[in-house]
């Protein structure tokens, strides 16, 4: 089968043997798949892929199942299907575990699908005790930083129509009326406009997803109003920064970080069986949708990956194999 494999930095079309489904497994034949930050991360050197995992990028596709490893799941072969993974998505093929494979929504196209797994598995698991009988009450204002990129958008939707908050954002303003479609309440451009002091002045983030990182730390913490939690998810300003613990203490501030590709499988597998209940639903009847604006064949992905470099596009950019 055709993969891009990393070579001396860059993506290289090259042809390595089609893998086979375990016992727990089933294989997809590709047809799209996700471009994440961290696969330029990857390319880069600076990400490798998790032991067992193929050494080419790729955290998610979309796609039909082909064949499976175990009988019990013989009943899957021919289903349009979306995954998670931990690598190797950039190739005509994929072996994933069972327990990590969702059926494509009803209200998605394929390819658009295999823009889900990773965002939608990434904003649920942070911002999945907001909603149903874990959410303590009804937050009214939550901050999402990016929203314009894969994963605001996809945050932006949650948290406006599953959550029921009010949502800000930062972005470019020339994405503006964008996203307030999406349900932004407001969006800030964080090139002109101080979100903390705007956020202060508005009562403050009962939580805030940020994929900054250091560069926006001290911030957030400002900007978050009494028992408000702050979520990492991103290092794309720096990983090192002070933290005022008197401020933290006396707000009684949360602070977390999350990696999603490192977790143990029956964490992976548990986040996906809870996004098949609670979002799932949303996609299906069109509530909540992916927003993909850029397809680029696959054997183009070095040219995906220099787009997603340079910044200022919206939302999602997919490899398509067809």
């Amino acid at each position: 089968m055709l993969a891009m494999t990393v070579a001396d930095g860059k993506l290289i079309a090259d042809t390595v043997p089609d893998p086979e489904a375990g016992p727990e497994e089933v294989l997809i034949e590709v047809a799209a798949a996700g471009v994440n930050r961290a696969d330029l991360l990857q390319v880069a050197g600076h990400y490798p892929p998790p032991a067992g995992a193929p050494a080419w990028p790729g955290l998610e596709v979309s796609g039909t199942i082909v064949a499976v490893g175990g009988e019990e799941n013989a009943a899957l072969v021919g289903t349009e299907v979306c995954a998670l993974l931990s690598g190797g998505g950039y190739a005509e093929l994929v072996a994933v575990d069972a327990g990590l494979v969702l059926p494509k929504p009803e209200g998605v196209d394929l390819v658009d699908a295999a823009a889900l797994p990773e965002v939608a598995a990434t904003v649920h698991s942070n911002l999945g005790y907001l909603i149903g009988p874990r959410s303590p009450e009804r937050p009214p204002r939550v901050l999402v930083h990016g929203g314009s990129g894969g994963i605001g958008t996809f945050a932006i939707q949650y948290v406006h129509r599953l959550v029921g908050a009010e949502v800000w954002t930062t972005a470019r303003s020339e994405f503006a009326e964008e996203l307030k479609a999406l349900g932004a309440e407001r969006v800030l451009d964080y090139r002109s406009e101080d979100f903390s002091a705007e956020l202060q002045a508005a009562g403050g983030a009962k939580a805030i997803l940020d994929v900054v990182g250091a560069a926006y730390f001290e911030d957030n913490l400002k900007a978050l109003d009494t028992d408000g939690r702050l979520v990492v998810i991103g290092l794309q300003q720096g990983r090192t920064a002070e933290i005022d613990l008197g401020r933290l203490l006396s707000k009684r501030h949360t602070v977390a970080g999350t990696t999603l590709r490192a977790r143990p499988l029956e964490q992976r597998r548990s986040i996906l069986a809870e996004l098949f209940e609670h979002v799932w639903p949303a996609l299906d009847d069109g509530l909540v949708k992916p927003v993909v604006t850029t397809r680029v064949p696959l054997t183009d992905a070095d040219e995906a990956h220099r787009v997603m470099g340079a910044g200022g596009h919206l939302g999602k950019i997919v490899l398509t194999t067809a």
